[in-house]
């Protein structure tokens, strides 16, 4: 086996497609902003933000098999906040879920290397499941993490048509060759599943990818550029990851999922943050599970 082959039963397609079929496709937001600090009677501390850190952890376990750290939320307390991630990411570890760290990271050469250390290396303190990436400097300058991510049995999500109104004119703009910004990095994301198929498989026997993009509800994907018709959602590259925030309080509706991505749907983690966090911690083991049972609309 070489340093860019995929574990073989621990790969991320394996794992996210275990959590499909056991909790279903919801992923809860951990993202202490400080109105949600407040709403759950905690200090605007990096002692607060782990307070509720681990307290979502501890209401997902069994209900939801997916997590979100959004990373900016913590990293705003300097040093004593990437402490409270740390033990929010091992705690998560500890309790059979999947994390996703929404870092955004995105860089070139050394810079990325190091990136990859931080949030996808065995051991690391900050060690995820998966990370959001930014491609803008390109993806071909990220293919050495997505190569590491899959060697390790981790995931990457690549940002390509997000919901903020900002991004439309830069992610809708056309190519030479007359696909959109946004289609072209789903594009160049397959070929890489494609490069690196592993023997993940989901219900259907699909395999499942290592790379996924980040693909916003509220989007209207068809005018991103972004197929869903009939024979995108598989093919020789296997099922593709799809990252999908928007939904609950930015006003998408988990029972419209496969009205929104189609073909897309057998990868679809359905991401909800405010709408579940705003509850406050004694509702929330009960709206996660219910929103769970509405992501399980569609199953891989």
């Amino acid at each position: 086996m070489t340093g860019d082959e995929p574990q073989a039963d621990r790969s991320f397609g394996a794992r996210l497609a275990a959590v499909f079929a056991r909790e279903g496709r919801l992923s809860v937001g951990i993202d202490p902003h400080p109105e949600t600090l407040a709403v759950w009677g905690l200090d605007d501390t990096a002692e607060g933000a782990k307070r509720l850190g681990l307290a979502v952890v501890e209401a997902c376990a069994g209900v939801a098999g997916i997590v979100k750290p959004q990373v900016a939320c913590f990293e705003r307390f300097g040093s004593a906040g990437f402490r409270a991630l740390e033990a929010v990411l091992a705690e998560s570890r500890q309790a059979g879920l999947l994390t996703i760290a929404d870092a955004k990271r995105g860089d070139i050469g050394s810079t990325m290397a190091s990136y990859a250390d931080a949030w996808l290396s065995p051991g690391s303190p900050l060690e995820a499941d998966a990370v959001t990436l930014t491609p803008y400097v390109g993806t071909g300058a990220l293919e050495p993490t997505m190569r590491r991510a899959a060697s390790h049995g981790k995931g990457v999500f690549l940002l390509a048509a997000t919901s903020n109104p900002e991004a439309r004119a830069l992610q809708g703009a056309r190519t030479p060759e007359g696909a959109s910004v946004a289609g072209w990095i789903v594009g160049d994301v397959r070929a890489f599943n494609r490069r690196h198929a592993g023997n993940s498989v989901g219900r259907q026997g699909a395999r499942v990818g290592a790379a996924g993009v980040v693909l916003g509800a509220t989007v209207r994907l068809a005018q991103a550029g972004i197929e869903v018709g009939p024979g995108v959602g598989g093919g020789e590259g296997g099922v593709m990851p799809v990252l999908a925030p928007g939904f609950g309080s930015q006003g998408a509706r988990l029972t419209d999922l496969e009205a929104i991505y189609g073909a897309l749907t057998p990868g679809v983690i359905a991401h909800e943050s405010r709408s579940l966090l705003n509850v406050g911690p004694r509702r929330l083991r009960d709206e996660i599970a219910r929103h769970a049972a509405l992501a399980r609309v569609v199953d891989a």
